[in-house]
């Protein structure tokens, strides 16, 4: 697999794409980029993505809150925010931990 530093990219996921599965090298980009277009709009509707072996993307709801400036301590609120977190799954942690 071709791979820049330390990073997948998505011409890395095209390269692949076109090399196992014989699709053209245009082709496998636009379903790379067709899969993450779906998955970004499925979370920006408010959606969790979860692809099975692999891991799931968890959208939480945080609330305001107060926190603090570490260099003068002056309390700030926190706006509230939806952050998304990255849950991997059992099978991908196996695979990490075996690497």
């Amino acid at each position: 697999m071709t791979r820049s530093v330390g990073t997948l990219t998505r011409a890395d996921l095209a390269e692949t794409i076109n090399r196992k599965l014989g699709f053209s090298r245009a082709e496998s980009l636009d379903l790379v980029e067709a899969i993450l277009t779906h998955m970004c709009q499925a979370m920006s509707d408010g959606e969790n993505v979860k692809i099975s072996g692999f891991g799931s993307f968890v959208l939480r709801d945080k609330k305001e809150r107060i926190g603090r400036n570490p260099k003068t301590g002056v309390e700030v609120p926190i706006t509230p925010r939806r952050v998304m977190t990255f849950r991997a799954s059992q099978l991908l942690k196996e695979r990490i931990a075996k690497a």
